[in-house]
């Protein structure tokens, strides 16, 4: 029975990795496949390449964290353990339903919770620490987004630009015995420098992912009487991973998203470096953290940063009648209206094979803080009302659920 039990478990382990390769790898290499700066079997070794490397050093720290901190490995049953792997994997598949980013870390958590709640065996002041992560990584991705929108965005914009070509960026010579590699015959240095810059982040938040994620499909294993020792349960989770990568995430690709299609390659790089480097500090001290809530706040930040630039500070907190409100919304990222240059193509361009706007020769300065009027926003913003109440809605909602719905199972096993 306990043999039993584990195969179940490697198993449903695997789904759960599966399902998080071939999300992640649409999210980190997006931009760079759409761009066709690499192709998606690239883009899936190179998920693979660095997840793994994220995985053997930071993310073996989150693990331990999942598999014996959290609650004591002794708790972690061949049945506690397909357990906590089952509300796992349930909490990809609502999100998937119901088309929205909901963390499996922090579901993953939820479940261990329930695990700690019925055992009376749950480690209370590491749960403080993680769950006050919860709240403070967000709100510092969304200051920085906020910062950076306000104060950097528009000089970056207006200075560093991305080409989507119609070739791919390195092409292969047959005409001799050995292909010969070349670049692009019609890429510029900016486009190289631009190009490059699209690969490594991408191959960073695959870093930043597989730090993060490789606990929340072989944690339970890793404590569960020794079923995995920790080198064995990050290359599962890799393996995972790759299936993943090199299979459903090809559609991924192909769709890249629908909430945020209209996010300029400029914007969705930022996002990657914030939103993947306060992963990688929290997976660095052990803390499970959701890579999806990261970014997401920080595009948030960010587009609100941008499009507050059309009054200071004192006037946002205190408008007079003279100068009404200013409505700011993450829409702001889609345009540079504000300095009459369109911006860089978006993510929805990408997708949808269509040639974005030409920059002008002349682009104009960019005015100072509080000295455009209200910018001219597009009706379309990255997150409608409903959908940014659905999202919040669903982050609060999936740990809160996999708590509810886990502990009286355990109660049961136990």
């Amino acid at each position: 029975m306990v043999m039993l039990l584990t195969v179940v478990g490697i198993g449903v382990a695997i789904f759960v990795g599966f399902n998080i390769g071939g999300s992640s790898t649409g999210v980190a290499f997006g931009p760079a496949v759409g761009s066709r700066l690499v192709r998606k079997t690239t883009a899936g070794a190179l998920f693979v390449a660095f997840g793994f490397i994220g995985a053997w050093t930071v993310g073996r720290n989150v693990i331990a964290t999942m598999s014996s901190s959290i609650v004591p490995a002794t708790q972690f049953t061949p049945a506690a353990s397909v357990a906590v792997l089952f509300f796992t994997g349930a909490s990809l598949f609502v999100s998937n339903l119901y088309g929205v980013p909901a963390s499996t870390s922090m579901t993953a958590v939820g479940a261990i919770v329930g695990l700690g709640l019925a055992s009376d065996t749950l480690n209370r002041a590491l749960m403080f620490v993680i769950v006050s992560a919860w709240i403070v990584a967000p709100l510092s991705c969304f200051l920085i987004g906020a910062v950076v929108g306000r104060y950097i965005y528009p000089y970056l914009d207006r200075y560093i630009a991305f080409t989507k070509f119609d070739l791919h960026f390195v092409q292969l010579d047959r005409s001799g015995t050995v292909p010969r590699p070349y670049l692009n015959k019609n890429a510029s240095p900016q486009d190289i420098v631009g190009s490059l810059s699209v690969v490594v982040i991408a191959c960073y938040m695959a870093f930043s992912a597989g730090a993060s994620n490789a606990a929340n499909a072989v944690a339970p294993l890793v404590g569960s009487g020794g079923s995995l020792t920790v080198n064995q349960g990050v290359l599962l989770a890799v393996a995972a991973f790759g299936l993943g990568s090199f299979t459903i995430a090809r559609r991924t690709l192909e769709t890249v998203g629908d909430d945020i299609t209209e996010l300029p390659i400029l914007a969705s790089l930022i996002v990657s470096v914030v939103g993947g480097t306060v992963i990688t500090i929290l997976s660095y001290f052990g803390i499970p953290a959701s890579l999806a809530v990261s970014t997401t706040s920080t595009i948030i930040g960010l587009g609100w940063g941008r499009a507050s630039r059309a009054a200071t500070l004192v006037e946002l907190a205190i408008p007079t009648p003279e100068r009404p409100e200013v409505d700011v919304a993450t829409g702001a990222l889609v345009t540079s209206r504000a300095e009459e240059a369109p911006a860089g193509p978006t993510i929805g361009d990408i997708a949808r094979q269509e040639k974005p706007a030409e920059k002008p020769a002349d682009v104009p300065d960019v005015p100072d803080v509080g000295a455009e009027g209200p910018a001219d926003l597009d009706e379309r913003s990255l997150f409608d009302p409903s959908a940014a109440k659905r999202i919040v809605t669903m982050w609060v909602l999936t740990p809160a659920l996999a708590i509810a719905t886990s502990y009286p199972v355990f109660v049961f096993l136990l």
